[in-house]
């Protein structure tokens, strides 16, 4: 089985992703780290195309990321990183070469990836597509706690990243017409987490994932 979370950055999605899937005995899938890996690299070796980086890369995503060899769990998170895997990701030829290594990864076995377009394009397919939104301003002061940024300079970089994700040509940032659109602004991640398992196909329903949320069939 394939669950598929997609959203904006400062969502949730990766804390929310990693969780369900340690709940529910999943492989967690952070396509985000393979656009900041690449992003990475293309700031590192500047003669080379990000595509052809993208192609040649040895991603390793567990516990660790590990790229080509070394790890860069802490490496990709660092802010020019952040801003060059949005660039990255809007080329066409990277996006081909990730996306084709992310359905080679999620061909068998239970999944929970989470990306910008897993339900849209990586595996329209999948059983159960969630995409995690949250107010602009809950998404900047979540940013700014985990990198330890000015909360304003956040927001800031976090519309223009918004607005190039949502428009590029190529899998632009947009929910699947069949996700569950859930808003997680002033939810805890328990609440989050039992709202999605509630919604699981063939899963019972706990009483406590009756929660009231925004979250509504798109």
């Amino acid at each position: 089985m394939l669950i598929a979370i997609d959203g904006p950055a400062g969502a949730g999605k990766s804390t929310v992703a990693r969780a369900l899937a340690d709940r529910l005995g999943y492989t967690y899938l952070d396509t985000g780290a393979m656009y900041r890996c690449v992003a990475l690299l293309s700031l590192r070796q500047l003669r080379l195309q990000p595509a052809s980086l993208a192609r040649q890369a040895n991603i390793e995503l567990g516990t660790r990321v590990i790229l080509n060899g070394h790890d860069v769990t802490e490496a990709i998170r660092a802010p020019e990183v952040s801003e060059a895997a949005s660039r990255v990701a809007a080329d066409p030829g990277v996006r081909e070469a990730l996306v084709s290594k992310q359905r080679g990864l999620i061909r068998s076995g239970d999944w929970v990836a989470e990306g910008r377009d897993i339900g849209t394009i990586v595996a329209p397919d999948a059983e159960l597509k969630i995409f995690l939104t949250a107010s602009p301003e809950e998404r900047a002061r979540r940013r700014a706690a985990e990198l330890g940024a000015d909360e304003e300079t956040i927001l800031a970089e976090q519309a223009l990243r918004d607005e190039r994700d949502s428009t590029r040509a190529h899998s632009p940032l947009q929910a699947a017409p069949d996700a569950v659109v859930l808003d997680t602004t002033g939810l805890t991640l328990e609440q989050v987490l039992e709202r999605i398992v509630g919604i699981l196909p063939g899963w019972p329903r706990s009483p406590s994932s009756d929660i009231p949320t925004s979250a509504s069939p798109r």
